[in-house]
């Protein structure tokens, strides 16, 4: 039997979500929660990899058992085997078929930034923070030339193991109230740090460093040293995954929970 599960997690609290030999990732927390429940070994497979200090509202996951449990063990059961940092939202059966990572045509993230003089407090780790004022619509002109199918080397990290550069940017939002920037991204899928690496370029622009133009030539130059640094990772959240409709599943974070860290 597969079962699927929506997870959410804290990133300050683990070290991302791959397995590591310390065991303090969320792979390593969630498989040794159902190993209790399930009596016995399970292992898990995700949407996306998300790094030490990203967080989750929807991240998927799904797991072969050949023992049965109800639903709610596979929720409220495993919650109580799982640090507060990280829980299980939802679990349900699903098709053989369905895989956590092939099944998904995108994933979809939000990253917020604090625009203020001085550092939060409250929302350390929680949010990204930048001190000099931001030029919205600078950032939201630079942010056109990036939608769309392109490679993305300028805004890979030198690390990343996927098998091409090629990937297509569907939507790239920038919003700001009280404060605060939010910049919410889809795509097929996303290299490594390349939504930090893209805000990062953004925030470069929106402080007067770069042009807006220029975020194109940065793209076109397929050349990571060309591009500004890579973002912190403290304001960034998985917020959804897509799935055909077929498998039925409801992987979009609830809109109310993006503000969570306020």
């Amino acid at each position: 039997m597969r079962i699927a599960l929506g997870v959410e997690y804290d990133g300050r609290e683990v070290a991302g979500w791959q397995t590591q030999p310390h065991g303090n990732t969320v792979q390593d927390m969630l498989e040794r929660a159902l190993a209790k429940i399930a009596g016995r070994p399970i292992a898990t497979v995700a949407a996306g990899r998300t790094d030490a200090g990203v967080h989750a509202l929807m991240q998927v996951v799904h797991f072969d058992c050949d023992v049965e449990r109800p639903q709610t063990a596979w929720v409220r059961g495993v919650n109580s085997h799982l640090p507060p940092a990280v829980a299980v939202l939802w679990a349900r059966p699903v098709d053989e078929r369905f895989h956590a990572r092939f099944s998904a045509f995108s994933r979809r993230y939000s990253y917020f930034l604090l625009n203020h003089p001085v550092r939060p407090a409250m929302g350390a780790g929680r949010v990204g923070w930048f001190h000099q004022p931001l030029d919205i619509d600078a950032m939201r002109e630079a942010a056109g030339h990036l939608l769309g199918e392109h490679d993305f080397s300028s805004f890979r990290a030198a690390e990343c193991q996927a098998r091409s550069p090629l990937k297509n940017l569907q939507r790239l939002d920038i919003d700001a109230y009280d404060g605060v920037f939010r910049f919410d991204l889809e795509a097929d899928a996303f290299l490594h740090h390349m939504v930090r690496n893209i805000v990062g370029a953004l925030v470069y622009v929106g402080k007067g460093r770069l042009s807006a133009a220029a975020m194109a030539d940065l793209l076109a130059q397929c050349d990571r040293t060309c591009a500004p640094p890579t973002f912190m990772p403290d304001g960034l959240y998985l917020t959804g995954v897509g799935y055909p409709a077929e498998f039925d599943l409801m992987t979009r974070a609830d809109p109310g929970r993006l503000t969570l860290w306020r």
